[in-house]
């Protein structure tokens, strides 16, 4: 059972430690968000998104609106995998494009790295109290961080990449160096999520976004050795609160992934297939994995598709989320209407 901030246990709780449940709990990643327009004016209120993401009052009001709106199962803390790098030293900010960061791609950049900064996460751990005590003690709060190798694609890239190029050069021509750069990241990592759980979230969820780009090797070293780690640590100093790992685009490794990294359960991607979906079932409690792009769509596509995961996956352990984040286009109406698809009998 997750650390609870009542005497009885989520639904989210229930399900992450393997209980069936039917409805099944759900939450969506990114559900707060510009497709809200609550969002967009709470957005306005902030000089730069750090700022937005630092500002407990802001990021807890934006914490809460989706679940004001629809009655998700739970919420999850509005920040940003990328304090985690700003906190150690490296320039971050916000552009039309996405982030931007000074790249660090070689040993020597490390020099200008320290973790000494990991204070200035304090606000994010003050925005996970004040949504902690706005929610009600049945809806479960989720803290999250990047996992090392995908917050570490953003800190030698330098913001978003198409290839990798950077990232996986100097993966492969300096190992030892690389190295140091994860078990800095995971080190803030797990401080980082030893602070949210100790201000009060439930369970904590490790997106690595871009875990798909490795090949089989370089995944087990960059992608599941880092995790396992920061996993067992996790555990050691929080025995019962949750982890949910999600190594979008993993495909056939996902097996290896859920096998090896402890994690007790597993964020599915849009393209894994419902019958591999099963078998990670029978292993751990599995999230996703409806397609964003149906929830865009919403109507007939939303009802088929819905069905067709809860028919798949609802006999084991499932937290009904999408297989990557809400599109900023989708209509609200839409989540409206998952809601009351998910509450409906199936049939």
């Amino acid at each position: 059972m997750g650390a609870m901030n009542s005497a009885q246990p989520t639904r989210l709780a229930r399900v992450l430690t393997g209980e069936v449940l039917d409805p099944p709990p759900w939450w969506l990643m990114r559900q707060a968000g510009r497709y809200l327009p609550e969002y967009r004016a709470l957005r306005a209120e902030a000089a730069n998104f750090v700022e937005f993401c630092l500002t407990p009052s802001l990021a807890a009001e934006a914490t809460i609106q989706p679940v004001r709106r629809f009655g998700m199962d739970a919420a999850i803390l509005f920040a940003d995998i990328l304090l985690v790098p700003r906190a150690l030293g490296q320039r971050l900010c916000f552009g039309e494009e996405g982030p931007v960061l000074d790249a660090i791609d070689e040993t020597a950049g490390l020099a200008r790295l320290s973790s000494s900064g990991i204070s200035s996460l304090e606000p994010v751990y003050e925005t996970v109290r004040v949504s902690r005590a706005a929610l009600t003690p049945e809806t479960a709060l989720i803290g999250f961080a990047g996992a090392p190798w995908t917050v570490a694609t953003y800190m030698a890239e330098g913001g978003a990449s198409r290839d990798f190029r950077r990232v996986k050069a100097w993966a492969y021509r300096d190992p030892p160096g690389f190295a140091a750069l994860l078990e800095l990241i995971a080190d803030a990592t797990f401080a980082y999520l030893s602070g949210q759980i100790a201000a009060g979230v439930d369970a904590v969820q490790l997106f690595d976004s871009w875990a798909g780009v490795l090949p089989e090797a370089e995944f087990q070293r960059w992608v599941i050795a880092p995790t396992r780690q920061l996993v067992r640590r996790l555990k050691q100093a929080f025995p019962t609160v949750p982890v949910i790992g999600f190594p979008r685009g993993a495909g056939q490794l996902y097996e290896r992934y859920v096998a090896e990294t402890g994690v007790d359960a597993v964020g599915i991607d849009t393209v894994i297939p419902l019958d591999a979906a099963r078998r990670l079932q029978s292993r751990v409690c599995v999230q996703g994995n409806l397609d964003p792009v149906t929830l865009l769509v919403g109507g007939e596509p939303l009802a088929n598709a819905v069905r067709a995961i809860r028919e798949a996956l609802g006999g084991g352990p499932l937290v009904f989320n999408l297989g990557h984040g809400v599109l900023p286009q989708t209509p609200p109406e839409h989540v409206a209407e998952l809601a009351r698809l998910l509450t409906a009998p199936i049939g």
